[in-house]
């Protein structure tokens, strides 16, 4: 009998599993799409000269988003995990990164912990800015 509780056990976690990444992936599609819709919106009425707009507009949005979501979230603790997964992680990871990146910052620093901060904020524009430049390079 031990078994069988065992064998149900891991089927419903994998189930659980299958079940969150799904609920990921549709937030995450839905992300991406009106991230590009965003994208394509601002390019069309508006024609920054060699500044990004697009994706300003959108990390920022994004980061808006988020800080929304969260704080919907603590304050009325309206979202159970399965809506973050799908929100949060799923459409804001699908719209922006950077809202993640902005959220765990904000973390850090409410955590007083500014070593990490800075570390993080740091090497994070300076090596992704690297790994973009070797990435180039190694396509050449």
């Amino acid at each position: 009998m031990k078994e069988k509780s065992y064998i149900c056990g891991n089927i419903f976690r994998v189930l659980c599993m299958i079940k969150q990444l799904i609920l990921v992936g549709v937030g995450g599609g839905a992300g991406s799409i009106f991230r590009y819709l965003a994208s394509l919106v601002i390019n069309r009425y508006f024609h920054p000269a060699h500044f990004p707009l697009a994706t300003f507009v959108v990390n920022i949005t994004g980061c808006l988003l988020i800080g929304l979501l969260i704080g919907l979230s603590v304050r009325y603790e309206l979202f159970d995990k399965e809506l973050k997964l799908l929100l949060v992680t799923g459409f804001c990871g699908g719209y922006t990164t950077f809202s993640a990146f902005s959220s765990e910052n904000l973390r850090l620093l409410e955590m007083q912990n500014y070593y990490i901060l800075f570390t993080y904020i740091i090497g994070s524009i300076l090596i992704g800015l690297l790994a973009v430049w070797l990435g180039f390079l190694l396509a050449k």
